[in-house]
């Protein structure tokens, strides 16, 4: 038997299809929902070996998304629905649903359909060959030059500092394997950065590219401050670099001063020089080394905050309404949509 014939039949299990989560994160998406709706089952009514789940994690809209999305539910028990009391944030509503996720594998898909979900047969043939994560490059994008250049070397920042192996230029635009489902399952972060958690899980992940569309209606979710706190998240969340940074800065500080202080008392004990009194510059080195402090202070803080934070579990997300789910976590991996790795074993 071939290696796609036997990885075939693995996934299918005894159920004859093999269940794929979409996850579908919305925010004001009212333009969007039927429109994601309708092109997702396009896609899957060309694979009749694929049964889909889609789960929309509503984050407290505040226009008719819910609404819609009702409609949508009550027309397809396929499609469920999960909608936060608040505005729990994008990471932390993408977390949850990769948490409720039921099947053999989940496949992240933004609503704003920038991600064209015609590439999901392509994912889902990648992942028959074996890997457990199957992550999109973006060839291009739709942004500004400038907005495109931040992205890009953000995620060259975050890939240099960072402890794990995070790809460059890869979204959200992903399929995962159950056995990385199982794993965030376990996860309890308040302040999560899914994209840096899978690709820190390691396994084996491969990623392909392609090329970014522009947002078929409605407005950006994202504007800047939203993605300089994304940025942060990244940062701090994979790695321990700017709190390295701060000592070592403290140290080259610490150094530099004695070395002014040794010329100084060089200069005046062993040259006699009169060294003339600096007001202003012992006036700007005080000032210079409030900011200093205050500012690795501040990293301190971010540090400090999120573990006061994850201690108190604080800022957990809560589910308003669910509709056609079950309304509590499951954790059992449903009979006949397992993980290829363990179908293996």
């Amino acid at each position: 038997m071939g290696t796609r014939e036997h990885h075939s039949k693995l996934c299918n299990g005894d159920a004859g299809m093999t269940l794929v989560s979409i996850l579908i994160p919305a925010l004001n998406e009212e333009d969007n929902v039927r429109n994601t709706y309708k092109r997702v089952m396009d896609v899957f009514e060309q694979l009749p070996d694929y049964e889909p789940e889609l789960i929309f994690t509503d984050n407290h809209s505040s226009d008719e998304t819910f609404s819609i999305l009702t409609e949508i539910a009550a027309e397809d028990p396929r499609v469920r629905v999960i909608r936060f009391s608040r505005n729990v944030g994008y990471q932390a509503s993408v977390l949850t649903a990769y948490r409720a996720a039921e099947g053999a594998c989940a496949i992240q898909l933004d609503c704003d359909l920038q991600d064209p979900p015609e590439l999901i047969p392509q994912m889902l043939d990648t992942w028959r060959k074996g890997y457990h994560v199957v992550y999109g490059i973006r060839r291009s994008l739709p942004d500004g030059p400038v907005v495109a250049w931040l992205r890009r070397t953000f995620y060259a920042l975050i890939d240099a500092i960072s402890e794990d192996d995070l790809p460059r230029n890869a979204g959200e635009f992903r399929l995962t394997d159950r056995r990385i489902l199982d794993e965030l399952r376990r996860v309890e972060d308040r302040s999560p950065y899914v994209r840096g958690l899978i690709s820190g899980m390691g396994f084996n992940q491969t990623g392909f590219e392609y090329d970014r569309n522009a947002r078929v209606a409605g407005d950006s979710k994202f504007p800047l401050r939203a993605m300089i706190s994304l940025a942060v998240d990244g940062l701090i969340n994979h790695s321990l670099v700017p709190l390295r940074l701060a000592s070592l800065i403290s140290l080259l500080g610490g150094l530099c001063a004695f070395l002014l202080l040794s010329g100084y008392l060089i200069g005046k004990l062993v040259f006699g020089q009169e060294w003339p009194a600096g007001f202003a510059t012992t006036t700007t080195l005080i000032l210079l080394s409030m900011t200093v402090n205050a500012m690795f202070l501040g990293i301190l803080g971010e540090y400090v905050g999120r573990i006061f934070l994850q201690s108190k579990n604080l800022n957990r997300p809560l589910v308003e309404i669910e509709l056609n789910g079950n309304g509590q976590r499951n954790d059992a991996v449903p009979k006949g949509r397992r993980t290829m790795v363990e179908a293996a074993e």
